[in-house]
């Protein structure tokens, strides 16, 4: 017969072993937890690195791509002002090619680029010589009016500084159905991996010779690796636009998203000089 004292001792015991049993349970999901927590920032970590290492301006497969590569005051996602004017009457045409198109363009003349947009019109000096593949590439898609009435379908504003365009899709992942080789990668404006204001360049899918007919508009110098092919420049006029497109801000207000601005090419025209 088990006496009082026993019994009281059994009791105790059995409380004993059921506290080490939650606490056991307690720090096991504790681990758990950290280990979820831990895979997360490393998943969160290795995909900063990617982003950084393959590059910011992709032609998006996503697009973005985002990329700040360089800290930044933290954006407002408070929507500034629209300050741009209604789109011209019109639709993006579905317009594809198997290859590149012939050269056509005069190599050794110059040629401007002017982008007639909601916002104003962006003047473009394009780098004829030294990316004439790239050059030629605009002159078809423009005389064909691949670029008219799309829009300008992302706003980089956090460590780069950048609009890019030319995706009729709107999406990042649109293209012509061809690519173009890399050019001009040793332009001697490219100074310590900054691609200063005012550049223009193609995006790409972050492998070599991968760019088709999205490109970016850099309104302010930024960090990015030399593999975005520079083909032109904008004009004094046209920075003063980008600028305005800049300060009506982007849509996720984390800095990488649709800009705020209705940007919308309503004509693109590729001009010999």
């Amino acid at each position: 017969m088990v006496s009082q004292e026993q019994r009281r001792r059994q009791l105790a015991r059995e409380k004993f072993l059921r506290q080490q049993q939650r606490r056991t349970s307690a720090r096991r999901k504790t681990r758990m937890r950290n280990s979820v927590i831990a895979s997360v920032l490393g998943v969160v970590v290795i995909a900063g690195v990617a982003l950084y290492t393959t590059g910011a301006f992709k032609n998006d497969g996503k697009a973005n791509a985002s990329s700040a590569t360089t800290p930044s005051a933290t954006p407002s996602a408070s929507k500034a002002p629209d300050p741009c004017e209604k789109a011209a009457a019109g639709s993006v045409q579905k317009l594809s090619w198997k290859k590149e198109p012939a050269m056509t363009i005069d190599t050794s003349a110059k040629y401007t680029m002017t982008l007639s947009t909601t916002c104003g019109d962006i003047g473009i000096a394009l780098k004829t010589s030294a990316a004439p593949h790239t050059v030629n590439s605009f002159d078809f898609l423009a005389s064909k009016g691949y670029f008219d009435h799309t829009k300008c379908h992302r706003l980089t504003t956090n460590g780069i500084y950048v609009l890019q365009c030319g995706d009729p899709t709107g999406t990042g992942s649109g293209g012509p159905g061809y690519t173009i080789p890399d050019e001009n990668l040793k332009d001697t404006s490219l100074k310590g991996g900054v691609y200063p204001a005012g550049t223009v360049a193609m995006a790409n899918t972050g492998q070599k010779h991968t760019g088709g007919s999205q490109f970016f508009l850099v309104y302010q110098d930024s960090q990015l690796p030399a593999s975005y092919t520079p083909f032109g420049t904008v004009d004094a006029a046209g920075m003063k636009i980008l600028k305005k497109i800049a300060a009506a801000g982007e849509n996720t207000g984390q800095g990488d998203g649709a800009p705020n601005a209705t940007v919308v090419i309503n004509k693109a025209t590729v001009t010999k000089s």
